[in-house]
């Protein structure tokens, strides 16, 4: 692992107090990280261990981040005579996510490195989302547990973490007004979703968001073109019987009869379906 002057596996590594994180992490966090430079934050870690991440958190952003814990483990309450806050609270408990909000305020940060289980890392976006202070994130480690079936997190399931983060793709797509569907709260608060081995990053940016509108550079203020994307099966029948019985009238009856067959089949939104079912089936191998 190669350092540069601010990089956080050096901070890893001089780190007073243990900790483990997975190699990747560092590029990514290093990358994730670098507008808080020199800024005054407010960063959350949930799961904190023997104190070992808090410390290089606190070494990582030069002592200009607020930096708070939360664990299960009541021992971790010992890590607040290093300088830190520690609570002490159960992450899949709504309640003791509106307790923790009132007194700490928002935050930038939100970083989830705790049980790991579906419960957890939902609950714990879902009731920090308007927490969260303007450019802030929330970032989920370990998310290989939405494709665990062993120690306890018993997925892939329909309500796995990732799950859970199609939906939030879905709701960011909201703002584009072709769907036609309510803004949600995380249509008004998610800019943009970034997804590492094993992290999710949620990134919140309020203030640039809105619907969706077309730009069109045409300079004549007419905007026109022939939408071809359904008639893909259509075009090739009509170029075959082109072929054999030569060029086919438009306008005719058999050339708009064909094409109505052609749009209306349901057997050739099966063939559409088959096709891609294969190159689904090789991202499962």
């Amino acid at each position: 692992m190669e350092e540069n002057n601010n990089n956080l596996y050096k901070h890893f590594k001089l780190s007073p107090k243990n900790t483990i994180k997975w190699d990747n992490y560092f590029e990514i966090y290093d990358s994730i990280f670098k507008k808080y430079e020199n800024k005054k934050i407010t960063i959350v870690e949930v799961g904190v261990g023997n104190g070992g991440s808090l410390h290089m958190w606190k070494s990582f952003f030069k002592g200009n981040a607020r930096v708070i814990g939360i664990d299960l483990n009541p021992d971790a309450k010992k890590l607040e005579k290093d300088g830190f806050e520690i609570f002490i609270g159960d992450q899949s408990d709504k309640n003791f996510w509106s307790s923790f909000y009132n007194e700490v305020g928002k935050i930038d940060i939100l970083l989830d490195d705790g049980g790991h289980k579906n419960i957890q890392q939902i609950t714990s976006v879902s009731e920090s989302i308007n927490s969260i202070n303007e450019n802030g994130m929330i970032i989920i480690e370990d998310t290989h547990t939405s494709y665990m079936k062993k120690k306890g997190f018993k997925n892939p399931s329909k309500v796995s973490f990732i799950n859970y983060c199609n939906l939030l793709i879905e709701s960011i797509h909201r703002r584009n007004p072709m769907l036609q569907k309510k803004i949600n709260i995380f249509s008004e608060k998610i800019h943009s979703l970034q997804f590492f081995d094993s992290i999710v990053v949620i990134n919140i940016a309020t203030k640039i968001l809105c619907e969706s509108k077309i730009c069109d550079n045409n300079k004549d203020g007419e905007f026109y073109f022939i939408d071809y994307r359904h008639n893909g099966y259509f075009i090739k029948t009509i170029a075959l019987f082109d072929k054999i019985f030569g060029k086919i009238n438009e306008d005719s009856f058999f050339y708009k009869l064909v094409k109505k067959i052609f749009h209306r089949n349901p057997l050739f939104s099966m063939h559409e379906k088959n096709e891609i079912k294969k190159y689904f089936k090789k991202l499962k191998k």
